[in-house]
């Protein structure tokens, strides 16, 4: 009996080494693996997008949950006309600033404020490319870390969007102009009041810090003045 050769099924590369550009037929075919991996390499992005407009941890998720739902099943109008990134980045956008507007028409201002501050401590943590080499120095990280995050919290909300887009994610002048739908020079004029407020924001955080600095108290303080009596009492200047 002869055998029937049975082709080989074809090799398919490794997911996530393919292009966006070679990931989106796939996923409008719904290829699950061509989803996820889409999901996977434009989630911290996203997040940080919709973190600049909603600044609250939760709801950001639930804005970038949503927003990949309408990409997903809206994906055959994507045409490539722009990156898949920037095409996501502005569904992120649009509907983040929807649930804000949607909030501030039923909501005082005071009470989204008075919200935001009992849910406290929610923070974007940045993720750092550096490995932290002891306790101390990821303590000092996170210290950083909180100091800028506090101070991207303070920006309003144009300014805000503009500074994550540009200095967090990288993004050039005129990808952050079409993402957010506003002129490049916009972008330029924004991004400097962006940096300006937050150095100031940043000094005024630490301006009451310097006193705080080269602490010479406590057990240190008292061994000193330990040290001096101790001389004193045997006639010694200190310094033999």
């Amino acid at each position: 009996m002869t055998a029937i050769p049975v082709p080989a099924a074809p090799h398919r590369p490794d997911i996530s080494t393919l292009s966006d550009d070679d990931l989106v037929p796939l996923a409008k075919m719904g290829d699950e693996p061509a989803i996820r991996a889409i999901v996977q390499r434009h989630n911290r992005r996203l997040f940080r997008t919709a973190r600049s407009v909603i600044r609250d941890d939760g709801e950001a998720e639930d804005v970038v949950q949503a927003a990949y739902i309408k990409a997903f099943t809206n994906l055959a109008a994507f045409r490539g006309d722009a990156q898949l990134s920037t095409w996501l980045t502005r569904i992120v956008l649009n509907e983040a600033m929807g649930r804000v507007r949607a909030v501030r028409n039923t909501t005082g201002l005071e009470d989204i404020d008075m919200q935001r501050a009992s849910r406290g401590g929610e923070v974007l943590q940045f993720p750092s490319s550096l490995s932290a080499t002891d306790p101390e120095t990821e303590l000092s990280r996170s210290q950083a870390r909180h100091l800028l995050e506090h101070a991207i919290d303070q920006l309003p909300d144009d300014f805000r969007a503009v500074f994550v887009l540009r200095e967090v994610e990288g993004m050039s002048t005129e990808e952050a102009a079409s993402c957010l739908g506003i002129k490049p020079e916009t972008v330029k004029t924004r991004l400097h009041r962006a940096r300006k407020m937050m150095r100031q924001s940043i000094e005024k955080q630490l301006s009451g810090a310097f006193a705080a600095l080269f602490p010479f108290d406590g057990a240190r303080c008292a061994f000193m003045a330990d040290r001096i009596v101790a001389a004193l009492c045997h006639g010694t200047s200190g310094t033999d």
